[in-house]
């Protein structure tokens, strides 16, 4: 039954972000705590770290193929943030599994606000990256990294804008180059968490099957709901604020 369980709950998560984007796998950690019934919040960190890793690299090859990734500029936000991912992930492990529970549902309702406010195009700059523009993709980078390994992550929804702002690339462009992050900053908390015994592989396993697959019927219908996306980012952060509001109660009384 767990397996079973583990195997919805991925295809749920990979499912939401083939059909909305950025946000989607801020469900896996309430879904493997109370649907799958991992009883240990840093191992559902841990684990859902690893899963959102390996689905962000599977999505990304079709978005290369598309050309739609500077690798340049996504490399370098990538390998800068994995020093900020290292960080945030070990504060996360030494961090009280309550409070970090609390910590994760106040993120979910702000991560619930940034959705409903669409994401900006920004034209390409011409030429290439200055040193100024550099330093900015680096910093962005790291400090999204840290809250990435931090809450153990994608950390999409911040990725993006955060290229959008340091690189000062299209939204699609952004969105592409994301997914480079995305994998590194989940691999680099895994292999933390991991590291101290904080992941349950063979659910992790079940999770990146269900994940894909789900993942792959999202993006498709995608295509079709494309006029109803803010319909759909108002409805999903509705259902993260449900599940913020459940998990805070249940981490406070916990600490009570």
């Amino acid at each position: 039954m767990q397996s079973a369980l583990a195997v919805l709950s991925g295809l749920m998560v990979g499912f939401s972000l083939g059909l909305i984007g950025g946000g989607g796998s801020i469900l896996a950690v309430p879904l493997l705590l109370y649907v799958v019934g991992v009883t240990d919040a840093h191992v559902a960190i841990g684990t859902s770290s690893l899963a959102v890793a390996v689905n962000a690299f599977a999505n990304l090859l079709p978005h290369a193929r598309s050309g739609h990734v500077r690798w340049r500029s996504a490399l370098l936000f990538a390998i800068v943030g994995i020093a900020g991912a290292a960080l945030g992930s070990s504060l996360g492990k030494s961090l009280d599994g309550n409070k970090l529970l609390a910590l994760f549902s106040l993120l979910m309702i702000v991560i619930a606000a940034l959705m409903q406010r669409g994401r900006p195009v920004v034209p390409a700059p011409s030429g290439p990256a200055s040193r100024a523009a550099s330093a900015k993709i680096a910093g962005t980078g790291f400090a999204v990294g840290a809250l990435s390994g931090f809450f153990g992550i994608g950390g999409g929804f911040l990725i993006v804008p955060g290229l959008v702002f340091a690189a000062g690339m299209p939204l699609i462009d952004a969105i592409g180059s994301s997914l480079v992050a995305v994998g590194t900053f989940g691999l680099t908390t895994a292999v933390n968490y991991a590291a101290s015994g904080l992941v349950d592989w063979r659910i992790a396993l079940e999770y990146i099957v269900g994940g894909i697959a789900g993942g792959w019927g999202g993006a498709h219908l995608a295509a079709h709901l494309s006029r109803e996306r803010m319909v759909l980012n108002r409805v999903f952060g509705a259902v993260l604020v449900i599940v913020a509001v459940y998990m805070l109660a249940r981490s406070l009384a916990a600490t009570g």
